[in-house]
């Protein structure tokens, strides 16, 4: 990268510097600031003066510095070596980090992101001679025991043809591993190692439509508010109501091939929390640690708050670029409000009008630019991949009316919202019921359909219909007591409370619970509903409810989520069948 003096430092703002002498410098440029080569980038350009965001510790810098140009954007390195690496904003290896400075980053420091020394196993899969178009494959490296990289032509490559292809052996990233001729007869390199514009998406060949949902094994989620691969989600909650462990769960079971996890700003204590735990973390689908599908990115709420707003566009670049290779990619912002502080401590330093509680007037669509880049693409390669985003909103004081969180509803499809009663009463996963949706449904119904038999719409919606009234009826329970209700009103609170405890609570720490497989959930919903229905045809006959609750079945029914395993289904079916009798019997005897 060769850097050039493109102007000097005016005034020194905290994390914003104005810059002048400005000399053919460009917006959105990387610039190296100081004698320390500081990391920053320019935000503003007006009348022979430039803004500079810097994503490290300002401090020390004074008028006079030179700040040099490198021609080209904020960029992250796409090669074999990402997966099962730490990195923090603005894609500097942590661990090489550290072991230069110790446990607290020193200015200045600046490693390759990508080893570009290591060798990787280059197995050829593109001809010779053949035409090229951008995002083809031309050959293939083993990344991790589970992930296969596919070495992609760059997105600028339209056209051309192949006229050279290495043979299978040992390549550092920066080695020439093919040969092009451009219609232009101009010969170009290919290595695996590209460089993208963090702020710029990865072109696709087409958007295709979200049809298949997103598999987490939490129950409340995938048969109540489903998230379609390639979709977006938002979930809100104040302190200590589950963001976190919500992610975490989703990101160890879901049947996503690569998960990306964005620590934007939390704690540090937090953030060392899932540093520590990610590697011990195995994935349940090859016995492996969870990182051999995972990268993560920690920007701690310490960390420079410029690199914090970068990290999001860092994470979801490095996603795209393996959606390309036709993976399904999950990726966790935790947490976006932390991200929009940062928008409005940078908005507020560079004097601009602020908007509603501070944030700047362009937040909605700094928003909007972020969830928008998820999606289910075909790629340039002809293969199907999707980016889910899943982010994580902190409203203070669990105030879903604040900015960051009503901007965000608009831009995403589904809502998971935490409740802090249910949190409180060691409910969990806390998602509410009342406040939470899925636009996913008709989407996704047919598949769900062909997997369950036709059973899990019809089923779901019944459900939900149950759940509405008892809300209501809890609202007439609060003025008279439920001593006012008939048997029937009260049946329904009954089969409600169970539903909760015995389905949409889940115990992340049980090896039986933690995980609910899409068959053993419909036909866990199944019996639950039949409970209903052999119970509502008792109570018309004169059978008192407690009668009914009292039966050993539906104390069999409330412990199914723990007794039965996910590869013994038919004990759910003995199970309501001896509801099922167990409850004609007691009609049978007040018919009589």
């Amino acid at each position: 990268m060769k850097e050039r003096i493109i102007g000097r430092i005016k005034r020194v703002n905290g994390p914003i510097l104005i810059v002048k002498d400005i000399k053919d410098a460009m917006m959105m440029e990387m610039v190296r600031i100081g004698e320390q080569h500081l990391i920053g980038e320019v935000v503003k350009l007006y009348d022979g003066l430039a803004t500079v965001q810097v994503y490290e510790d300002a401090t020390g810098l004074c008028p006079g510095d030179n700040v040099y140009g490198s021609g080209m954007s904020l960029s992250v390195e796409l090669a074999p070596g990402l997966i099962g690496t730490i990195y923090d904003g603005i894609q500097r290896p942590l661990e090489r980090l550290m072991e230069a400075s110790g446990v607290f980053i020193s200015r200045g420091l600046s490693f390759d992101p990508v080893d570009h020394q290591k060798k990787w196993t280059f197995v050829p899969t593109a001809s010779e001679g053949s035409t090229l178009h951008a995002g083809m494959i031309l050959g293939t490296v083993q990344e991790t025991n589970r992930i296969e990289h596919r070495v992609m032509v760059p997105p600028q490559y339209t056209n051309g043809v192949l006229s050279e292809l290495v043979k299978q052996g040992e390549y550092t990233i920066e080695e020439p591993i093919a040969t092009i001729v451009m219609p232009n007869g101009r010969q170009e390199k290919i290595c695996m190692l590209q460089k993208w514009s963090i702020r710029v998406p990865r072109p696709v060949a087409q958007r295709l439509p979200l049809t298949q949902p997103l598999i987490t094994g939490l129950r409340v989620i995938d048969t109540l508010f489903p998230l379609a691969k390639g979709g977006t989600v938002a979930i809100p909650g104040g302190f200590g109501t589950g963001k976190t462990m919500t992610q975490h769960s989703i990101a160890q079971w879901c049947d996503a091939d690569i998960i990306v996890y964005i620590g934007c700003g939390e704690r540090g204590n937090e953030m060392t929390d899932v540093l520590r735990e990610f590697p011990l973390l195995v994935d349940p689908r090859t016995g492996q640690s969870l990182m051999e599908r995972t990268i993560l990115i920690a920007n701690t709420s310490n960390m420079p708050v410029s690199a914090r707003e970068a990290s999001i566009y860092t994470g979801i670049t490095m996603a795209e670029y393996y959606r390309d290779q036709g993976y399904h990619v999950a990726v966790m912002a935790d947490s976006t409000s932390r991200w929009a502080e940062a928008l409005r401590e940078l908005s507020g330093r560079m004097e601009e009008m602020p908007a509603e509680e501070g944030f700047p007037a362009y937040l909605p669509t700094r928003i909007a630019q972020f969830y928008e880049r998820a999606g289910y693409m075909r790629t340039l390669s002809g293969s199907e991949g999707s980016v889910s985003v899943i982010g994580a909103v902190s409203p203070p004081g669990g105030d879903f009316s604040e900015p960051v969180t009503q901007h965000t509803k608009r831009f995403v499809r589904c809502f998971w919202g935490l409740d802090r009663q249910l949190a409180s009463s060691r409910h969990y996963p806390a998602i509410s019921w009342v406040d939470s949706y899925s636009e996913y449904i008709d989407e996704v119904k047919q598949w769900w359909n062909d997997h369950s038999d036709g059973e899990w719409f019809d089923s779901r919606q019944k459900i939900m219909d149950l759940l509405q009234k008892e809300v209501r009826l809890q609202q007439i329970v609060k003025l008279v007591g439920p001593d006012a209700l008939p048997d029937t009103q009260n049946f329904i609170l009954e089969v409600c409370s169970l539903f909760k405890t015995a389905f949409l609570q889940q115990d992340a720490f049980d090896e039986i619970d933690r995980f609910s497989s899409i068959e053993k959930q419909v036909k866990m919903l199944s019996a639950i509903l039949a409970y209903y229905d052999k119970g509502n045809e008792a109570i018309a006959k004169g059978v008192p409810m407690v009668k009914i609750r009292r039966l050993k079945a539906v104390q069999e029914l409330a412990r199914m989520r723990f007794s039965v395993k996910g590869d013994e289904l038919e004990a759910i079916d003995k199970i309501q069948l001896r509801l099922e009798r167990s409850i004609d019997q007691i009609g049978g005897v007040y018919e009589n």
